[in-house]
């Protein structure tokens, strides 16, 4: 690289041909106009609120089970619902006791006599 002492540091000369670019090697950008996600910037992620809240009461169908078996799955809105001691096909009043980003986990109410 010429003229090393002439260009700030962190900064690579790059020819190519005619035209001289220059790279910044710490300066990344993500592709959201060039904020890197710490503030600012247009970067704007969208959070839909979750249609269930802790303690309230809804029936819903088990549709499968979870990976480790140990609770029945079942969805309100698309929000997945975890159900312990269930197994699939059930129909059940659950109270919910937790709600996280994506997901949430209830407690047995009652299961509702196969119709």
């Amino acid at each position: 690289m010429e003229n090393s002492e002439s260009q700030p540091s962190g900064i690579e000369q790059i020819s190519q041909g005619d035209n001289s670019q220059r790279r910044y090697p710490n300066n990344r950008s993500n592709g959201n106009g060039g904020s890197n996600g710490n503030g600012g910037g247009s970067y704007n992620r969208f959070f839909k609120p979750s249609p269930v809240n802790a303690g309230e009461e809804h029936e819903i169908d088990i549709e499968s089970m979870s990976k480790r078996g140990d609770a029945g799955v079942g969805r309100i809105q698309g929000l997945v619902i975890f159900v312990p001691n269930t197994k699939v096909g059930d129909k059940v009043k659950v109270k919910i006791t937790r709600v996280g980003r994506g997901y949430a986990t209830a407690d047995l109410v009652e299961a509702k006599p196969e119709e």
